[in-house]
């Protein structure tokens, strides 16, 4: 059963069989995990909302219209639960103008972020992600982690392609400037 394919496994749940839908937890769960662990930044709100993610997807799975593939579906719940739990939340994130990555010299930074070492970098990086707001981080993460093509991030969080294209841009200068900021 491991080996079926998702709409193999949605016919059979919607045939009774609701068994078959453990097939698809355990081929998402880590995924779904990742994506909504990245929005929150929480372990725990993460595995709850991942909980409830495949818990409403049990429930709506009828409504599953196959004009996307299931994992886009499935990331799109996801993507709203998370952002959801995120708004509620009212955290203050670092805000960030477009133009703040022009304030660096473009070589003097490409120089600077060139003679880190690896250890560095991912140092930076991984604090960087922390300063951007959560839906800035999901979309970094589908892209890069995830692998997910801007179509398909354009379909999960309901931003049009153009848009989800600009926001990685802006995202990827975000990154790059709080990476080359002093500390």
């Amino acid at each position: 059963m491991e080996q079926a394919s998702d709409n193999y496994l949605i016919e059979q749940i919607l045939e009774g069989r609701t068994e078959c839908f453990s097939a698809l937890m355990e081929r998402y769960d880590k995924p779904v995990f990742s994506l909504i662990v990245k929005i929150v930044d929480n372990r725990q709100d993460a595995e709850e909302l991942t909980q409830d993610v495949f818990l409403k997807a049990f429930r709506s799975l009828f409504s599953f219209r196959h004009d996307s593939s299931f994992s886009t579906w499935l990331y799109r719940i996801a993507w709203n639960a998370a952002v959801s739990a995120t708004r509620k939340q009212q955290n203050d994130w670092l805000p960030l103008d477009d133009d703040l990555a022009t304030d660096l010299a473009d070589e003097d930074a490409e120089n600077e972020v060139e003679n880190m070492s690896g250890n560095e970098q991912t140092e930076r990086l991984h604090k960087a992600l922390g300063q951007l707001p959560p839906d800035d981080r999901a979309l970094i993460t589908m892209f890069y982690m995830q692998d997910k093509t801007t179509d398909e991030i354009s379909r999960i969080s309901g931003l049009s392609l153009p848009n989800v294209k600009t926001r990685l841009h802006r995202i990827r200068k975000r990154l790059f400037t709080l990476m080359t900021k002093q500390y």
